[in-house]
């Protein structure tokens, strides 16, 4: 019986891998060569900080940091930054993710939002201060309003198709260690 807690554990992670393979293959993807578009929403963001909320022990730091360096490399970003700046504000969710079970999902998306803010922004300044080009400050933001505005359609696609809600306060796992 542990062992099959041990592998629903490494099965979501599995998953969350998968996912990570799919959002990068689409962005990937050379669907529209015009200049000048908008940014799409950072799906993978998204779904690190929902899972983190939901099971924070599903995703340990180094997946994360793994699967976000990964997509550095590929998208051709400075590599680590991005991956160490999705770490910090996915931990400092992390964090707080025993509080956020008794609020609504309301605030919680205005606190994640906040820390997406906080990503997006620590990118830029770091960035600046390192000299590497970067796109105009418009762009950001309007690539963090996109962010944002889906991540409650990440929040109902995991908890809806994917079954991944909020512990209840005081449940656990079946090996008896509280979530």
């Amino acid at each position: 019986m542990a062992e099959a807690a041990r592998n629903s554990v490494w099965l979501w992670r599995a998953i969350f891998v998968a996912v990570f393979a799919l959002l990068l293959s689409l962005r990937l993807l050379p669907l529209s060569s015009e200049p000048g578009k908008l940014p799409g929403p950072d799906l993978l963001l998204c779904l690190s900080c929902a899972w983190v909320l939901r099971r924070p022990y599903h995703l340990p730091v180094l997946l994360i940091a793994l699967v976000v360096l990964l997509e550095d490399m590929f998208l051709m970003r400075p590599p680590g930054l991005w991956a160490a700046v999705v770490v910090m504000g996915t931990e400092f969710l992390r964090r707080r993710a025993a509080f956020m079970r008794e609020l609504s999902w309301l605030s919680e998306w205005m606190l994640v939002a906040v820390a997406m803010l906080g990503m997006f922004l620590l990118n830029r300044v770091v960035m600046a201060l390192t000299m590497l080009p970067q796109p105009g400050l418009g762009l950001t933001l309007v690539e963090f309003i996109f962010t944002a505005a889906a991540y409650p359609v990440i929040i109902f696609v995991l908890r809806h198709l994917a079954g991944l809600t909020k512990p209840a306060t005081g449940e656990r796992d079946s090996l008896g260690r509280p979530l």
